[in-house]
């Protein structure tokens, strides 16, 4: 065909066309002397790097529709630059392919398509779509797919780009889902610790806000705007947990300790001196009775008989009952152990029949499961387990390492407590 027209056929003259006409021409004469002409191109190659990128080109998932049923008139699998990259089906045809859809309609996301310049109309002069030969040359009116072909660069470089933008997206929102539950988690825990506080209240209040804002499809500028919040109540949270901890131990315990646990009303500490005596066996002497609670006076005589139980190497009283941590936290910092769950975790019990299961695959022999059940008691023997299979990579001999953990609870120098408590920073 000698002659390109710019005007459609039966439609106005608009400067879009003028120049998506006049940047074609000017590409085509460019390639006649470019040695590096496009290589040929899968046609699927690019409709579906298009359809990853086409928010960045203004397009919506009907034009790309629209698109693919085009493509789909074209013969071959490449998009050759040394062919003739003209397809002529008649309306009737493309809306049959669209499953139907008006014409009216498929109209306007053609004209979508020529807009976007990732089409060129090829008019005739009746405004038909046909191709005829004249002697050994074929000349064909419809829809030219040369665009695709020289603009695939550009198409595959912003696919890229909004591959990366969806990747940043989502590690963004997981962690604003993260630290949304630990917040939770920490307010519940705080509110255990110290219930007349009213920032638990706002905390727990920004958890469940957070969690609902999470239901909806958040832009990255939103998802960054919660995330400096939570950051912001997390510090606060953590800034009030320690010294509460602390205050509560030494309230239960009576004396200052070392190193403080959060299950103060389990296990009480004890000072730890630089020379430990050995003994081969425990004392079988029976358990002096419950400590009242030690007054300021006191406190001479409670240093004494703690250091007598810990000579002893006797166990305390309360050992049996439940850790004092919330079970929530404790799934809050050691979610994998759900996993092997069938159903959610709801009771203490659930927990420790899920360890008791979980326990043998972690390598954990019966005889060290067994004397952790009869030290630490049920409950906090499962949330040991729990955390060791949260940093199951970092333990080369669970067995070995829970039997030291549970030497080290009847010696009245381990709890829970903190252990649950590093998981919950580490993962913050």
């Amino acid at each position: 065909m000698g002659y390109q027209p710019v005007t459609p056929f039966g439609r106005t003259v608009e400067s879009v066309l003028i120049a998506r006409q006049t940047q074609h021409r000017i590409r085509s004469q460019a390639e006649r002397f470019d040695a590096n002409t496009p290589a040929p191109v899968r046609k699927w190659d690019i409709l579906r790097e298009l359809a990853t990128a086409r928010q960045h080109f203004g397009l919506s998932d009907r034009d790309i529709t629209v698109l693919q049923a085009l493509l789909s008139f074209w013969p071959k699998t490449d998009l050759d630059p040394s062919q003739e990259l003209v397809i002529h089906p008649s309306n009737r045809s493309i809306c049959e392919r669209l499953n139907g859809m008006a014409n009216s309609t498929m109209r306007r996301y053609l004209g979508r398509l020529v807009e976007a310049g990732f089409l060129l109309r090829r008019d005739s002069p009746n405004g038909k779509r046909y191709a005829r030969r004249y002697g050994g040359e074929k000349v064909a009116y419809g829809f030219d797919l040369t665009p695709l072909l020289h603009r695939h660069a550009e198409i595959s470089a912003a696919a890229a780009e909004t591959r990366a933008d969806a990747h940043q997206l989502k590690l963004l929102r997981e962690t604003v889902s993260l630290m949304r539950r630990d917040l939770a988690g920490l307010s519940e825990y705080g509110a255990s610790l110290h219930p007349d506080a009213a920032l638990w209240d706002r905390l727990s209040d920004l958890a469940a806000l957070t969690a609902r804002a999470l239901r909806r499809k958040l832009s990255a500028s939103e998802l960054r705007d919660i995330q400096a919040e939570l950051k912001a109540a997390l510090e606060e949270a953590r800034d009030i947990l320690d010294p509460l901890e602390e205050a509560q131990n030494t309230t239960q315990i009576g004396v200052d300790t070392g190193k403080l646990s959060s299950s103060a009303a389990e296990i009480e500490q004890h000072h730890q001196n630089s020379q430990k005596d050995s003994f081969e066996s425990e004392s079988a002497l029976k358990v002096q009775d419950p400590l009242p609670r030690p007054s300021q006076d006191s406190r001479k005589h409670v240093q004494v008989v703690k250091t007598e139980r810990a000579k002893k190497r006797e166990p305390l009283p309360g050992d049996a009952k439940l850790p004092n941590i919330p079970l929530s936290l404790v799934l809050s910092a050691c979610p994998d152990i759900q996993v092997y769950a069938p159903e959610p975790i709801r009771h203490w019990h659930q927990l420790v029949r899920l360890a008791h299961t979980v326990s043998p695959m972690m390598g954990i022999s019966s005889s060290a499961w067994d004397d952790a059940l009869r030290v630490l008691g049920p409950e906090e023997a499962a949330v040991v387990v729990a955390a060791m299979l949260q940093r199951f990579a970092e333990i080369k001999s669970p067995g070995g390492y829970l039997r030291r953990l549970t030497s080290k609870a009847r010696e009245g120098a381990f709890s829970c407590g903190p252990m649950v408590m590093a998981l919950v920073r580490h993962a913050a």
